[in-house]
């Protein structure tokens, strides 16, 4: 068992089925599925927590019912939420409009700005998680380097990464440098960059060195859900990675996690990951 530290969002996802795919301009129907506990931080822990791993979430959240309901869900699932700030602002749904073949249009309003302390001593951590805007998210991973293994998504911008493994999706990348790959993943991850990992959706992921290349196929799956995937990738290859075993193996965890989370009708994992991972222990 792993200790793991996430900076990420955690979310009340409006789930909105669409009778056809969205179109501008177009009158839809919808189905309201109601709200669920989504984001990065449930996207990507719970499948951590299911794996034996003791996850800490550091993210931000309000002081209303909508916060609680937030708070209490997570919790019940297995995150550890003491490391959570509460802030005064109306903790608002996130609206996922879905459409019939699966792909899925996220609407959100702009996030409060969230503002991280001193960095914790990480020498207790075994690894640190990054996908948040946080501010000082820099400045924690760079404290954290020499102690936790570090892993940490592109952010949106071309704010700086420290970490060992980049994680991002080739269409996030696509258009931002003309860079070499292994060279922008530098700019961005520092020197201490092991991995530079892209995914691609059904056509596998990469992961650059300053050397080699390393591929693995994505697994063949029936698209019910893609929203999380990316997440869910991201927990089997930390989960991989924590475990100790080599890119191309954690790499393909990510895959076959990714691959539960497509099929799922949910933002964080689904029973099938759930078993997956109660038969591999």
């Amino acid at each position: 068992m792993a200790n793991i530290m996430l900076i990420a969002n955690l979310n009340c996802d409006r789930v909105m089925q669409l009778d056809r795919p969205l179109t501008t301009g177009g009158r839809h129907h919808y189905l309201d599925g109601g709200r669920r506990l989504g984001g990065g931080g449930a996207n990507t822990g719970l499948g951590l927590v299911w794996a034996g791993h003791n996850v800490a979430l550091v993210s931000q959240v309000g002081k209303d019912e909508t916060a609680d309901w937030l708070l209490a869900e997570a919790s019940l699932s297995g995150l550890n939420c003491a490391l959570l700030h509460r802030n005064d602002v109306m903790t608002s749904e996130l609206l996922l409009i879905m459409t019939p073949d699966g792909e899925r249009t996220i609407i959100r309003p702009q996030r409060p700005r969230f503002i991280l302390g001193t960095p914790p001593a990480f020498s207790r951590w075994d690894a640190l998680y990054i996908n948040s805007s946080a501010e000082g998210a820099e400045v924690w991973a760079q404290a954290a380097l020499e102690h936790s293994l570090v892993i940490a998504q592109l952010a949106k911008d071309e704010r700086l990464r420290p970490c060992h493994v980049l994680i991002t999706s080739e269409s996030d990348l696509e258009g931002r440098t003309n860079l070499p790959v292994w060279q922008y993943g530098q700019s961005i991850a520092g020197e201490f960059l092991r991995y530079f990992v892209i995914t691609d959706g059904e056509n596998g992921a990469r992961a650059y060195t300053a050397e080699e290349t390393f591929y693995v196929p994505a697994l063949a799956s029936q698209v019910v859900d893609t929203t999380g995937a990316g997440d869910a990738f991201a927990s089997g290859l930390i989960n991989g990675l924590v475990n100790q075993n080599s890119i191309i193996d954690a790499m393909a965890e990510g895959a076959k996690w990714a691959s539960f989370a497509v099929e799922t009708q949910s933002s964080i994992p689904g029973e099938e990951l759930k078993q997956y991972l109660s038969q591999s222990t």
